[in-house]
């Protein structure tokens, strides 16, 4: 029942959906050029040949999924991938880092006809979906094509849990979508399991088994040098609010540490400006990135990293990396990435996004969470200062990562039988 109210809702709730889709344009965040594509109207031609659906909501995901991407079209010459994301900023890293035979279309919004649009142009021959991401008539068109469908890398928090729970032959219909659903952790696939999920099987994270963002040469060996004989630390990812901690603990360190530069990089490259400004209220000399790759000289104090998918350019300059989204209930950004790349890694106290990562992270002594901006202070001059105590946090990284690396083997594996029903061969 739930299920025909929504599909009801839905297919009348079209001028609403573009009214939304408007404003988001005009706020930056849906792509004029290609928003016909979130009305299931492709701006490519189906390639012949099988074709997997691969689906991520946003940067992270997508970041997840490209090994995976790179796994399958190594095994299947003729396979094409169609990776659909729903964010402008996951569609600019993606066509930067797909590689040939994968194709980027935004995600259809959740309108019947958007969706049958986009279902018979495309055809897919298998489904793959991450984590999260439950939007009923896009499962539902699947099932009603008896599409072979996965969810790899599914995630299902005790929150979301109790939320869906009072629903359970609603939700139960939706992951009967998934003949098998690939859990990042043992408590993630008990709750699936209780939903009504089948195949499940926890493999672990595929955060794990991605590559570092990468880091062009040409833009590393002038950073590396502008940046020669500075203490450096590097806030990534941050969100509103982060910031203003940030310039408290530069405030507090740079009389203890001569030549001390905080390197910044928001999480929405837009906002650069106004955390530039912010640094300039506090009295700090700050320099943006923009697009035309300043760099920083020593009469600078902050760095304001604001273009796009240059991340893994400063993990690899930063010694010290604090991760955003942590000192507000947002739930952190992923640490994994810094720490395959040798950071000594630090968080907030609100990393829920990732409890199992850092669960086994901080086991291992490879990152250091804090309760404040206080205690974020007082450990990055330790850890700035102390070159023994940032290995040993490095080398617990370390160990953590190598020893996960191979997660996707677990899921290539355990994806097998339902890739071989689509006619798709894998190596695993």
């Amino acid at each position: 029942m739930l299920q025909s109210l929504y599909r009801g809702l839905t297919t009348v709730a079209g001028p609403a959906v573009r009214l939304y889709l408007d404003r988001r344009r005009a706020a930056g965040k849906e792509d004029p050029v290609r928003q016909a594509e979130r009305f299931g109207t492709p701006s490519r031609p189906r390639p012949a040949g099988p074709l997997v659906w691969i689906h991520a909501a946003s940067v992270g995901e997508a970041n997840s999924v490209l090994v995976l991407i790179g796994r399958l079209l190594d095994d299947a010459s003729d396979l094409t991938v169609l990776m659909t994301t729903g964010t402008v900023t996951s569609a600019e890293l993606m066509g930067r880092r797909l590689p040939e035979r994968a194709i980027h279309q935004y995600v259809p919004v959740d309108l019947p006809d958007a969706v049958d649009r986009f279902l018979d142009h495309w055809r897919p021959d298998a489904v793959l979906w991450t984590e999260s991401e439950i939007w009923p008539n896009l499962l539902a068109g699947i099932r009603a094509r008896a599409i072979p469908a996965a969810l790899v890398n599914a995630r299902m928090s005790e929150r979301s849990f109790a939320r869906w729970r009072n629903a359970p032959r609603f939700v139960g219909g939706l992951l009967s979508t998934f003949q098998i659903t690939l859990a990042q952790t043992e408590g993630d696939a008990e709750r699936l399991r209780r939903l009504g999920a089948a195949g499940v099987a926890s493999v672990g994270n595929l955060k794990f088994s991605a590559e570092p963002p990468p880091a062009a040469a040409a833009a590393m060996e002038p950073l590396r040098a502008a940046l020669a004989g500075r203490p450096v630390w590097l806030l990534a990812s941050s969100h509103p609010g982060e910031e203003d901690i940030a310039a408290a603990v530069h405030a507090a360190l740079a009389p203890a540490l001569p030549g001390l530069l905080t390197i910044i990089v928001p999480r929405h490259a837009h906002r650069g400006e106004a955390v530039a400004e912010l640094m300039g209220a506090r009295g700090l000399p700050v320099l943006r990135r923009t697009d035309s790759h300043l760099l920083p000289g020593p009469e600078h104090a902050v760095y304001v990293a604001d273009t796009m998918g240059e991340l893994g350019l400063f993990y690899r300059a930063a010694p010290v990396v604090c991760m955003g989204g942590s000192f507000i209930p947002h739930g952190g950004q992923n640490p994994v990435e810094p720490a395959q790349l040798g950071c000594a890694v630090i968080y907030g106290p609100h990393m829920f996004n990732f409890g199992e990562i850092t669960h086994m992270l901080e086991a291992a002594g490879g990152a250091l969470p804090v309760a404040d901006g206080e205690a974020l202070a007082r450990e990055i001059r330790r850890l700035l200062t102390d070159d023994h105590a940032r290995d040993r946090i490095v080398a617990g990284a370390a160990r953590v990562t190598a020893d996960n690396r191979r997660i996707i083997d677990r899921a290539l594996a355990a994806l097998s039988p339902l890739l071989d029903t689509a006619g798709i061969p894998t190596a695993a």
